[in-house]
């Protein structure tokens, strides 16, 4: 609820405040990178120390803390940095809380409890933004004001975290950990891990920020309530969807569920690229919530069924880290395509390119497979 209160009206506060489009994608770009460099860092500390917890009371503090900070003032150098500080903090708890998921779970039934984790986190994507639009309703460019609100949600995320409690695991031998300790991981790790990866940075190239969506609904002459509407109705059909489709992954397989996800994306950006009317655009929404639900809490699932236990955190750590600076230049490399060329191309190479990636995907043969009957 706390992060995504504000990511919709994002795009719409840093343009207020003057920041171009290129300078959006590079903040988001730059945003993302800091989240996850900073997740291959602290899921191998998570793994090396055997705590969990720390971690992810951490990150929701850091991320909680932040966001009020950004319209304290609106020099650009400042909200880079408390924007990048609310991104620090989910780097921080996302290894150690995944790797407490893919403990509670077998391989068997991770795309349910993972599938049941995205559900749950994007209700409060719905929660969220809902009680935004709401506010801008009776209150409209008053994002200052949002930006302050969302503390609330976030430090009662800390405390609810506060009535985990840590499990008993064997003392683990910890050790120092460099910032780029989690590179070796990638040397060390199964050939399938390594081609499963490779898979998801190849997509993760032409999957731009979601800003880009938000940029276009508002570019084809939607108000701040349709835009933020969109987001809103994406979010829900992506929570109702995530569960059951995780069900149905463990059933057919995470690697069918997930090309899956890749069509239904190549039809959302395509489909971004040649139309323009509202309807249409609200069914691409609402099919890109299926993507959604396909492929974020899924990909997660598959990757922890490619490495051991203890490595969980540094494994879904390290392709998050080389995911953040290949969502950077994603990011940063769609703003100069929509500058230089115009929305359409932008959506309708990315549409095309992501079909590519899902041939990669039918091709290759991960040691998933023999988990499924």
């Amino acid at each position: 609820m706390s992060s995504e209160l504000l990511y919709p009206v994002m795009p719409l506060y840093l343009n207020s405040i003057g920041f171009s489009i290129v300078l959006i994608g590079l903040l988001e770009g730059i945003a993302e990178a800091s989240a996850g460099l900073s997740k291959g860092y602290f899921g191998k500390w998570s793994d090396e120390s055997g705590k969990r917890l720390p971690f992810v009371r951490l990150g929701y503090l850091l991320s909680a803390i932040s966001k009020p900070l950004m319209v304290v003032f609106v020099f650009p150098f400042w909200v880079f940095c408390m924007r990048t500080l609310d991104r620090l903090g989910k780097g921080i708890r996302t290894g150690a809380r995944d790797a407490i998921l893919s403990n509670e779970s077998s391989k068997e039934n991770k795309g349910k409890v993972f599938g049941f984790h995205r559900s749950m986190d994007t209700l409060g994507a719905v929660i969220g933004p809902g009680l935004g639009l709401l506010y801008l309703y009776f209150h409209p460019a008053s994002y200052k004001t949002l930006f302050l609100f969302a503390i609330i949600p976030g430090l009662l995320a800390v405390l609810i975290s506060l009535l985990l409690k840590e499990k008993k695991t064997e003392k683990v031998k910890s050790k120092n950990v460099s910032f780029f300790a989690f590179l070796n991981y990638w040397k060390t790790s199964s050939i399938s891990y390594r081609k499963l990866i490779k898979g998801l940075l190849l997509f993760t190239l032409i999957n731009s920020s979601d800003v880009f969506l938000l940029m276009k609904a508002k570019s084809e002459g939607m108000n701040d309530t349709w835009v933020i509407g969109l987001y809103i109705f994406y979010n829900l059909i992506y929570a109702i969807a995530a569960f059951p489709l995780g069900l149905l992954a463990d059933k057919i397989g995470l690697k069918k569920m997930y090309i899956f996800g890749l069509i239904l994306f190549s039809i959302v950006y395509m489909g971004m690229g040649i139309f323009n009317q509202p309807f249409i655009m609200g069914l691409l929404f609402l099919i890109y919530g299926l993507f959604s639900a396909a492929t974020e809490g899924i990909s997660k699932a598959w990757i922890s069924n490619n490495c051991k236990n203890e490595d969980t955190g540094t494994a879904i750590g390290t392709y998050s880290a080389f995911q953040s600076i290949f969502s950077l230049l994603a990011s940063v490399l769609a703003g100069i395509v929509w500058m230089q060329f115009g929305s359409n191309a932008l959506f309708l190479f990315a549409g095309i390119s992501s079909i590519l990636v899902a041939f990669y995907m039918i091709k290759c043969k991960f040691e998933t497979e023999i988990n499924v009957n």
